[in-house]
């Protein structure tokens, strides 16, 4: 399901065919690995956690911050308990703690986690960004203005300052020299 849902928020920034929550958490769990490995933390673990953090929304859907004014949302953990009750509990046990543990974020590997989910955000506005879509610095700056790490806030500013695309620039120039 996840890969069917689309970021709500992009479509109301005018983007038409936003990335999915399965896009978004693949990337945000591989920014939890280096913004952990950046911080002295389990790169490992911050990758797990980040995969897991917006599972349940296979259930409530992405719902817009906007609507959070409106709507009351399931806690992350109950309807985790509800989409794992039918799994094997050694399995419902390792999601309902990976959740669990985000939730808290109260470990250096939580904080990775939720820093990739805002440092995802982030990197996502920029490209829609540099496509054309002009309603992007709302998200940029609500990004930033969430990240708590050191690294994730250089990347932050590495990401402000760089083109989506200065890697592939990068790349010509090496196979050529």
């Amino acid at each position: 399901m996840l890969k069917r849902y689309h970021r709500t928020g992009w479509l109301t920034a005018g983007v038409p065919t936003p990335e999915s929550v399965a896009d978004h958490s693949f990337r945000a769990s591989v920014i939890a690995s280096i913004i952990a490995a950046l911080e002295n933390a389990d790169p490992q673990r911050a990758a797990f956690l980040a995969l897991w953090h917006d599972s349940q929304e296979t259930r409530t859907t992405d719902l817009p911050h906007l609507s959070k004014k409106y709507v009351t949302a399931a806690d992350n953990t109950r309807v985790t308990a509800d989409q794992t009750k039918s799994l094997p509990p050694i399995i419902a046990a390792l999601i309902a703690a990976a959740v669990k543990e985000y939730e808290d974020g109260q470990t250096d590997e939580a904080r990775c986690a939720r820093d990739a989910d805002k440092l995802e955000c982030l990197l996502q506005a920029r490209e829609y960004q540099e496509q054309g879509h002009c309603n992007m610095q709302a998200w940029i700056d609500t990004s930033i203005a969430g990240l708590s790490t050191g690294a994730a806030r250089q990347l932050a500013r590495e990401a402000i300052a760089q083109n989506t695309l200065d890697w592939l620039e990068r790349a010509k120039r090496d196979t050529l020299q």
